[in-house]
């Protein structure tokens, strides 16, 4: 059934659709794919694409939430956000044992939002 999976969406609520478009489609610089109204859809990469629904449904507080965007660039993209007013939660550093180069920030929903470059390619 999933051989012909073609993407993944990842539906987060909130409880602001605007404020969230403003910072995931005109700071992060995203695609917004799909507007429903009460969801919006951006694409973050082929195939992949994160939503966010108007109090679309309830997540548990006890489960930690993060949105990881894998990009090549990872010290333009944190210089980029800092110049327009972002204020990161931490600066770009390697993660040994992770092996990624990342830094963190919040979103206007309160969302941990990582921005990283694995150091070693994925294998198939």
């Amino acid at each position: 059934m999933l051989e012909h999976c073609y993407g993944q969406v990842l539906f987060l609520p909130t409880d602001d659709v605007d404020k969230t478009h403003a910072f995931y489609a005109d700071m992060l610089g995203l695609t917004l794919v799909r507007d429903q109204g009460l969801c919006r859809i951006y694409q973050s990469a082929p195939g992949a694409y994160v939503g966010f629904c108007d109090r679309g449904y309830t997540i548990p507080n006890e489960f930690r939430l993060v949105v990881t965007l894998l990009i090549d660039d990872v010290d333009g993209v944190y210089q980029a956000l800092c110049a327009k007013g972002i204020q990161p939660e931490s600066e770009p550093s390697l993660s040994e044992r992770f092996n990624v180069y990342q830094f963190f920030l919040r979103d206007p929903n309160g969302y941990l939002v990582e921005v990283q470059r694995f150091e070693e390619p994925l294998s198939d």
